[in-house]
């Protein structure tokens, strides 16, 4: 496995407004190394190494630190598709790419990994559970710091479940309304598999073209990661598949055949395709 990365993003949560306002900033010819960089986003230092390490691990922030085509393409304040996430569907997108980018470890992880094994979220067994995939056994287990990891759990799980202590900064975090983790005590929390928004089919296309990009056949057990991302049982998965063979009749075909189900791509369906359909004629 790659490194893994535990921090970078000083303990903060992605706040709703923050990848439009990294965006403008950096659209406006900013680098957040700029001595200034504090007085242009309006926040403070450690805020602005967080608004960095959100538009890298969103993959909205290439490595040189220049934008990506998904950054110009959802946030372009001329023709972006959504510059302000008002949509869901750009959500679950985000939601998506933080995870398939892999670049802040622990997503892919707790949503891939560890979620596979089980559907409830104990802080404890999921720490235990990183030090053994991440560092037992690697090149990395000198890495490991529990502080880090325990801080990496708690963000996380800021990201993505709603607080009620009143404070606006607290709640407005940008990937609670996708409703993908419910906490149920202190320390105790569920993948939410019961009233999560549901992810739009051509979101869900996306995301399956991304991660088989040359596939003309893809398998049904072969996209349960997929589902584990976005929180599908295998009737919702099995739904969706078959509204994606409605929805494009001529190129997406569904099989399923002495039990062996498979969706079949036939033709070009490209992801650019996929989102203009979705933004621009749903």
């Amino acid at each position: 496995m790659k490194k893994p990365v535990f921090s970078g993003h000083e303990s903060f949560a992605c706040k709703s407004h923050w990848l439009k306002r990294g965006y403008d900033f950096v659209i406006a010819g900013n680098n957040f190394n700029d001595e200034d960089a504090v007085v242009r986003l309006g926040v403070g230092k450690n805020m602005v190494n967080s608004i960095k390490f959100w538009m890298r691990a969103f993959g909205l922030l290439n490595p040189e630190e220049g934008l990506t085509s998904l950054a110009y393409k959802l946030m372009d304040n001329e023709n972006g598709y959504d510059p302000f996430f008002e949509d869901m569907g750009s959500l679950w997108l985000l939601h998506f790419n933080l995870i398939n980018e892999d670049y802040a470890t622990i997503y892919s992880s707790t949503f891939i990994d560890y979620h596979r094994q089980r559907n409830l979220i104990d802080k404890v067994k999921l720490q235990n559970f990183i030090k053994h995939l991440c560092f037992d056994g690697t090149s990395y287990k000198n890495l490991y710091n529990e502080n880090t990891i325990k801080r990496d759990i708690g963000v996380l799980l800021h990201n993505y479940c709603s607080y009620s202590s009143g404070n606006i900064e607290e709640s407005n975090m940008l990937l609670t309304p996708l409703n993908l983790i419910q906490e149920t005590d202190s320390s105790m929390y569920i993948f939410n598999y019961d009233t999560r928004n549901i992810v739009p089919v051509n979101i869900f296309l996306y995301a399956l073209l991304v991660q088989f990009p040359d596939s003309k056949s893809i398998s049904f057990e072969s996209m349960k990661d997929l589902a584990l991302i976005f929180c599908l049982t295998n009737n919702d998965l099995l739904s969706i598949v078959k509204q994606l063979s409605a929805k494009y009749p001529n190129q997406i075909i569904f099989s399923d055949v002495a039990g062996i189900k498979e969706l079949q791509i036939r033709g070009n369906v490209s992801t650019d395709t996929i989102l203009n359909n979705y933004y621009l004629n749903e």
